[in-house]
């Protein structure tokens, strides 16, 4: 599996890029076929203090799911959209398996 994090407009530390690469690493345990993993980070420009963006894309076999979600760090919009993800791919196994 390849995860290939880009933050846009600003660098992302080793802290944070550990942080989002240990939360898709668990999200492996629910899909095994998940090829490749897309992440960026970025900052929306509205004067909110919930400005930071999470999306992340997953490409598995013949599938794609993605899910994008904002609040106030990037550890919190990680959480949220690892979470969503997490129910996607439960629920795409869930339909294989009642097939």
């Amino acid at each position: 599996m390849n995860i290939k994090i880009n933050s846009v407009h600003f660098d992302a530390d080793k802290k944070l890029e550990d942080f989002i690469t240990k939360k898709i690493n668990k999200l492996t345990e629910k899909h095994d076929n998940i090829i490749n993993v897309d992440v960026t980070l970025k900052i929306d420009n509205s004067q909110d203090r919930e400005n930071k963006v999470a999306e992340i894309k997953i490409n598995a076999k013949g599938n794609e799911f993605f899910s994008k979600k904002q609040s106030a760090s990037f550890e919190e919009s990680t959480d949220e959209v690892t979470e969503a993800l997490r129910r996607q791919l439960k629920k795409f196994k869930e339909k294989q398996i009642g097939r």
